[in-house]
């Protein structure tokens, strides 16, 4: 070991910032696109900070990238129906796809040498392949925090997983902060679990993270397939959305007279089995358009008179921004995710619910189908601080940052 000084002002006397985001996400969404915001909103403030983001998603290429904000993509994986793992796309085991993220993971950290170091979700990583990393930042004076989600799962189910992950020892002695993208009196993730008050001490309620339309109109698949007003139906990613579009679909195969047709977005995990069969059906439906996937999806959403979704984290949020009537059919496996945030949600006024029983009788999608534009947008509730979360993480960013002007022995290791 080799103690050496560090000014809070620079890393090796640079005059820039840095921030390194980890988002862990091979399949879906919503990480990837939650971390994109903040990074854009970051360097939008900050005029001398960078951002890179380590991600494991196939499809982050497919996103605008703000300058001063790119990636690093490590190796893929996938979660199997069983749980285990296995690599997307390479032909080798999943310890070594594990052991090869870990070490780009370590390496871009120590190249980069950020500032900040945010960890999305996952407070050791996927299968802990962020712990080595954590620590070697922590020791070099990096300030580490944890961002979570507002909902996470229910407290009963999330305490073993954190239990069986350890990841204890890291939110007592590694993050510095754990920011809560939501607000406190719609869901404490951290609420019901056996955490020490020094862990709780560390969450900060950020607020939702607001959506803006990009700066420029692009060229979107859905150009020209609806003319007026249309209902948007987003599974997110779509790999397990099937149900929400088979759903909407039977409801416009027995009452073609829903005044508003519907603009479906598959999203680009969903089958393509499955996706072939849906635009089979479409294809009979005088009402239903279709595309797979839109990286510009807000456009979209904010041109739709109402929004038909299962609720994710960051369709919520864009409904939030955009201020759209919300019909949200959570699922509740493997995680209750969705269904707890659309639910507090609903209770407070801001969307309607359609549980999924199951039975899916078209008539009664196809009721709410007709009662969604009707339906007063969340903006009639008035909830202080609901979209504060960008502007507070720019606010939390500038608090670590700052002062700039105190020397810290840290050891090197």
């Amino acid at each position: 070991m080799q103690n050496v000084n560090l000014f809070t002002k620079s890393v090796g006397g640079r005059a820039d910032r840095r921030v390194l985001i980890y988002s862990h996400d091979s399949f879906g969404l919503g990480h990837l696109r939650r971390c994109l915001a903040i990074a854009h909103s970051l360097v939008a403030r900050h005029k001398k900070l960078s951002v890179l983001i380590l991600s494991g998603s196939p499809i982050i290429g497919s996103f605008d990238f703000r300058a001063r904000v790119d990636f690093v993509r490590v190796p893929g994986v996938i979660k199997l129906r069983n749980g285990e793992y296995t690599s997307l796309s390479l032909h080798i085991s999943v310890e070594q796809t594990l052991e090869l993220r870990a070490s780009i993971i370590r390496h871009t950290a120590l190249a980069f040498a950020p500032d900040i170091f945010i960890v999305d979700k996952e407070p050791l990583g996927l299968e802990g392949e962020v712990a080595d990393t954590l620590g070697m930042l922590k020791d070099r004076g990096t300030s580490l925090v944890l961002g979570l989600r507002d909902v996470m799962d229910e407290p009963q189910l999330l305490a073993p997983e954190w239990k069986r992950k350890n990841v204890l020892p890291a939110l007592e002695h590694l993050y510095d902060q754990i920011w809560i993208y939501g607000l406190r009196h719609l869901w404490d993730p951290l609420s019901g679990l056996d955490l020490p008050v020094t862990v709780h001490n560390k969450a900060v309620f950020t607020g939702y993270l607001r959506r803006k339309l990009p700066r420029q109109r692009v060229a979107s698949p859905a150009d020209g397939l609806v003319e007026g007003p249309f209902l948007l139906v987003t599974p997110g990613g779509g790999g397990d959305g099937e149900a929400l579009v088979d759903w909407v679909l039977k409801a416009y195969e027995y009452d073609p007279h829903i005044p508003y047709p519907s603009l479906v977005v598959f999203g680009p995990f969903m089958a393509p089995r499955r996706r072939a069969a849906f635009l089979k059906r479409i294809g009979e439906l005088a009402k239903v358009e279709a595309i797979t996937f839109d990286s510009h999806l807000e456009f979209l959403m904010a041109q739709s008179a109402g929004i038909v979704a299962m609720g994710g984290y960051n369709t919520f949020c864009e409904i939030l921004s955009f201020d759209k009537p919300a019909l949200i059919v959570p699922r509740t496996v493997p995680r209750r995710e969705q269904f707890i945030r659309a639910s507090r949600a609903q209770e407070m006024g801001l969307v309607r619910v359609l549980e999924d029983d199951g039975i899916y009788h078209p008539a009664v999608m196809a009721a709410a189908l007709r009662d969604l534009p009707s339906q007063k947008p969340p903006s009639q509730v008035v909830v202080p601080g609901l979209l504060d979360g960008l502007a507070n993480v720019n606010r939390l960013v500038d608090d670590h940052l700052e002062p700039q002007s105190v020397i810290r022995q840290v050891a090197v290791r």
